[in-house]
């Protein structure tokens, strides 16, 4: 199944303050995420983001938030985002049906949003090396979870190319030139 531009949006789950820090291999979360979302935009993928209970996880690592800046973030308190009726509508009124999907934590939101999403009709697209979770055994059973239910595992490089398409062109130039 190819996934095209023009049918996909990406949602990024719950990059919290309070919570980021614990999660495995951060660091290099903190640096893949960004590059994700500034390819997408470049290709004109709309972005939603969602935020867990503000009050006690806090906002979005600045990181992120530099990167999705003027997007109105929906809070949640369900761990899988369809269960939140904003996002659901958002979701609807976009008209997309492929969901490129970043966040954390990968056994919790990242896995109940995939399995719903698919319940709902949609193809969610899981970019592994832009998610992850506390523990590293919890985000490889996810990732084995999700392969089964049917969602399409990725990594960012791999994702920018096949919306990209073609080489040539500014838009090759500015996406190489990020993956690089």
């Amino acid at each position: 199944m190819r996934i095209l531009k023009e049918k996909a949006a990406l949602l990024v789950i719950d990059f919290q303050e309070r919570i980021f820090t614990a999660i495995h291999q951060h660091e290099k979360i903190a640096t893949s995420v960004p590059l994700l979302i500034e390819g997408l935009k470049v290709l004109g993928i709309p972005v939603i983001v969602t935020e867990q209970y503000v009050k006690g996880l806090g906002l979005t690592i600045p990181e992120i938030a530099e990167k999705i800046q003027g997007i109105e973030r929906i809070e949640k308190t369900s761990f899988s985002c369809c269960d939140e009726p904003r996002f659901m509508m958002e979701l609807a009124s976009s008209g997309k049906e492929y969901v490129i999907i970043t966040g954390v934590e990968s056994h919790v939101c990242v896995l109940q949003t995939a399995i719903d999403l698919i319940q709902n009709g949609y193809h969610p697209i899981v970019v592994e090396d832009c998610i992850s979770s506390r523990k590293p055994n919890d985000k490889l059973m996810a990732i084995e979870r999700m392969r089964k239910e049917g969602v399409i595992i990725t990594t960012y490089e791999a994702i920018l190319f096949e919306l990209l398409r073609y080489s040539g062109g500014e838009t090759f130039k500015i996406i190489s030139k990020l993956v690089k």
